[in-house]
């Protein structure tokens, strides 16, 4: 029972009332040995040693642990490692640590019944996550490798040392042993007296989330991580436990969803395999979690009857335990960490934070600087965070469960606050609009997740503006699949928050019908574009700067549709306006006229080219800086004229520095520097120079289909000019 307030219970005979006013988890087992005895609660009171071949009744011979899988998965291996220690000469220490719920437990429970059913060991099991039941299961481990009476009665009173006294029995054991220490999340707690020792006589095996304790390298631990499953194993383990559910695929699409964790699986399982008012699939299942995963999977814990094994209350185990310790602030330090994504998040994202620039001191509990990097050692050492790295940054990097358990569990009021700074960390550590480097694009392709999770904790125009800055800079780095998946879905969250006609949500849908265009969907850019451009005409007016840049939007999907006419119209519209409203040097209306090169090409207007092209590029080098992506659009759609009025010779060299200066400032593989490859491929064949052009090709559509997909329009250009350009080469040997 639990709940605030008093609680009565009444019990006869041999029950018991348990009363508590938290969640606990009990298991009482009763052992029957005559009239009398009454009923043991596990550990055991602690007493003499049976005889020898009685029925041993202390419960370190049980492992006391919930529900365990049938069938243990993806753990072959380290399995393999800790059965070569229980049968090996012994004296080792191995340590099982990880995040909550990772399996931990299972992986212990399956060694010790190997050791003890294989191999001939006795298995003793404590439970060591408390002072008390660690001290009272060790003495009963004492009991049950041979101490008197009257020696336990003495450690037990504290005449004597109660550790020496275990751990002489077991260096004189008649028997080899398995010893598990479980849920040893306070490494405290085994240190105080000394328990935690060694024995040629044995092994011993301690799970816990704490990775880094002193005491593990004290006593030359081996430690083993214990971390989620793979998907195929994850999505066995719900048929494992709910075979009539759904099939393999639709387990994987749960398994996913749940982070492949065992506890949420096995939650997940327990829920499906045991419903009576209602029937799930795990399609259904599926469905429901993206409302409520947390809701659900506490579901499968009630109906397991371990409430113990409640998500947000595993979790919350460890921040309780962090606050008695002095870290009240990682607490906080993990909300925060809960409105962005599961995927890595930098350190440099915590950075000003770290050094003062951010303030949290209005948080609850606050999070002073000097108190960021306790908090994070605080995490990682319950294993609520781990640490990896990416693209060679150094990053921290939680569970998802975890994080929509933490994030479900944010006071009402606190939730404002922490998006809130969580969308400062974010803006300021997103590259600055228009940076192409290398490092910027390793930036985005890290932060870019949680700008899009923010936007999902935190619905609004703050974040709607953060995730649209992040989608348009995806596309500029090349990444086109990408920015169409994130800006389509950005634009259908924001419109049901913000409404359609919200110059944010206009924002992102203007990125959206350029990513349709990149990725080769073109009437469905010229539609996303055509609607974008109505409402900003209507809501913001003719001349506003939104306004003219989805005249320049649009004008693109009507070029490579062949309606060039309305193309230059909607163009040359735009670089009126912008010339008026932002000046004649801004970039984007340099970009206007840059871009009128291509349609005034593809309608062999050759003269009004030639008055164009080198007075918009020669502008782009007076007024923006070195490399700016205008510039090389400019020299770019330049080369591509020339090349269409076939006037090769000239097109070549603007072609070859176009190339040149896009893998210098783009990278060899983005898509328009492959597009730069096309044109020096095709106008190096038209020179006839044909091997080199054949080279290009051969690159060209290996990298596109690679980057773009087989089936962009793109890549069928490339493929036929290939073949075409080979079968010559071939008739004329």
């Amino acid at each position: 029972m639990s709940g605030p307030g008093p609680l009565d219970g009444r019990a006869s005979g041999q029950g018991r009332v348990f009363q508590t006013g938290g969640d606990q988890y009990i298991q009482e087992h009763h052992h029957h040995y005559g009239a009398g005895t009454g009923s043991l609660l596990a550990p055991q009171p602690v007493g003499p040693r049976p005889p020898q071949g009685a029925a041993v009744p202390d419960s370190v011979r049980v492992p006391l642990v919930g529900r365990t899988p049938g069938i243990l998965r993806d753990r072959a291996d380290l399995m393999e490692r800790l059965r070569a220690a229980v049968t090996g000469p012994g004296g080792d220490v191995h340590v099982l640590h990880g995040l909550g719920g990772c399996g931990k437990t299972a992986v212990a429970h399956a060694l010790f019944t190997e050791a003890v059913r294989d191999h001939g060991r006795i298995g003793l099991w404590v439970n060591a996550s408390e002072r008390i039941s660690l001290r009272a299961g060790m003495l009963a481990v004492a009991g049950d490798r041979g101490a008197t009476t009257g020696e336990l009665a003495a450690a037990a009173g504290g005449q004597r040392a109660a550790a020496d006294l275990v751990w002489h029995y077991l260096d004189h054991s008649a028997q080899r042993w398995l010893l598990v220490l479980d849920n040893a999340d306070d490494p405290t707690v085994l240190e105080e007296g000394g328990w935690l020792r060694t024995s040629p006589l044995g092994t011993v095996l301690v799970t816990t989330r704490h990775a880094t304790s002193p005491l593990w390298r004290g006593t030359g631990s081996a430690r083993h991580p214990v971390g989620v499953l793979p998907e195929a194993d994850a999505a066995q383990v719900l048929c494992d436990l709910a075979p009539d559910a759904g099939t393999v695929e639709s387990a994987q699409k749960v398994a996913r969803r749940l982070g492949c964790l065992p506890l949420a699986l096995t939650l997940a399982g327990s829920h499906l395999s045991h419903q009576l008012l209602e029937s799930w699939s795990m399609d259904e299942y599926d469905r429901k979690l993206s409302e409520d995963s947390t809701a659900l999977v506490d579901q499968g814990a009630v109906g397991s009857g371990q409430s113990r094994h409640l998500v947000g209350r595993t979790w919350q185990l460890s921040l309780d335990a962090l606050a008695g310790q002095g870290l009240p602030e990682a607490t906080t330090l993990l909300r925060l960490l809960s409105c962005w994504a599961a995927d890595p998040v930098p350190l440099s994202l915590l950075m000003p934070v770290a050094r003062g620039e951010v303030d949290l001191g209005h948080l609850d509990p606050p999070l002073a600087a000097d108190r960021v990097e306790p908090a994070l050692r605080g995490l990682l050492d319950h294993s609520l965070i781990g640490m990896v790295e990416t693209d060679g940054h150094r990053c921290v990097q939680a569970h998802g469960v975890l994080l929509d358990s933490v994030a479900a569990g944010v006071p009402e009021g606190g939730r404002g606050p922490l998006a809130e700074v969580a969308g400062r960390l974010l803006e300021v550590g997103l590259p600055p609009e228009g940076s192409v480097s290398a490092e910027a694009r390793t930036t985005l392709r890290l932060l870019t997740p949680h700008a899009f999770s923010l936007l999902r904790t935190a619905p609004g125009e703050s974040a709607t503006r953060l995730a649209a800055h992040a989608a348009r800079q995806v596309l500029d780095a090349g990444d086109w699949a990408g920015a169409l998946a994130m800006s389509r879905a950005v634009a259908d969250m924001a419109e049901r928050s913000l409404g359609g006609e919200h110059p944010v949500v206009l924002d992102v849908q203007d990125v959206l019908g350029r990513a349709l265009l990149r990725m080769g969907r073109y009437h469905e850019s010229e539609a996303t574009h055509r609607r974008v451009l109505e409402v900003r005409e209507r809501v913001l007016g003719p001349d506003h700067p939104d306004t003219l840049r989805s005249c320049f939007g649009l004008n693109q999907p009507l070029d490579v549709l062949d309606r060039d006419e309305e193309a230059e119209q909607l163009l040359r519209r735009a670089i009126e306006g912008q010339r008026r409203v932002l000046g004649e040097d801004a970039a984007e209306t340099l970009a206007s006229r840059a871009q009128l090169l291509e349609v005034l090409a593809e309608l062999r207007k050759e003269d009004d080219f030639d008055a164009e092209a080198g007075s918009v590029v020669e502008a782009c080098e007076r007024a923006l800086p070195p490399g700016h992506l205008t510039t090389l659009l400019a020299r770019h759609l330049m080369g591509y004229g020339l090349k269409e009025f076939g006037r090769y010779a000239e097109a070549e060299p603007v072609a070859r520095r176009t190339l040149t200066d896009r893998t210098r400032v783009q990278g060899a593989d983005h898509p328009q520097t492959l597009s730069a490859t096309f044109l020096v491929g095709f106008v190096a064949h038209a020179l006839g120079k044909r091997e080199e052009a054949i080279d290009l090709f051969q690159r060209l559509v290996e990298a596109r289909t690679r980057i773009l997909g087989e089936e962009h329009p793109a890549v069928a250009v490339d493929q036929a000019l290939l073949a075409r350009w080979q079968a010559e080469g071939q008739s004329q040997r």
